[in-house]
């Protein structure tokens, strides 16, 4: 019985390490824009058929144009926190959601940091084995002494 127990274990135990890992995200209220709300994928680029959207300009970019335009940083050089923000990009490419995660200790702040991250363009959209999808992407920074870094 014992050897019956560990080999139905072992066999469950390899079918679970090859199947692939798909993250996907709650939709709780509409977002417009999106291609299928039931399929909005957290990607990890790492594991197979998994590529994570890309942003239309690098991460030195954004990150540049965060620090130049975010008006807020700029009246407070001495501001120190941080923050999250998350994005959706449907099937299009398109940035069909983009709000603070986790928020700083400014609403105006965190309103700059929204726009400038919906100002981006068009993204390459997610793709899950090939195909097209809604995926969600999370940028995570820290600001210290009026600049933010990303973490």
């Amino acid at each position: 019985m014992k050897k019956i127990i560990f080999a139905v274990l072992i066999s469950l135990l390899s079918f679970n390490a090859s199947a692939q890992f798909v993250a996907t995200m709650e939709v709780k209220e509409p977002i417009e824009g999106i291609c299928n709300a039931k399929e909005v994928y957290a990607l990890f680029p790492m594991l197979d058929g998994q590529e994570e959207a890309i942003c239309p300009i690098s991460k030195e970019e954004i990150l540049n144009r965060l620090n130049s335009e975010v008006q807020f940083l700029k009246d407070n050089p001495k501001f120190n926190g941080k923050g999250m923000i998350g994005l959706v990009i449907n099937c299009k490419g398109e940035v069909v959601q983009c709000e603070m995660d986790n928020k700083t200790k400014s609403a105006e702040l965190d309103k700059q940091i929204e726009a400038v991250f919906n100002s981006l363009g068009d993204w390459l959209a997610g793709k899950l084995n090939g195909k097209t999808v809604d995926s969600s992407k999370l940028y995570s920074f820290k600001i210290k002494k009026g600049k933010i870094l990303f973490e």
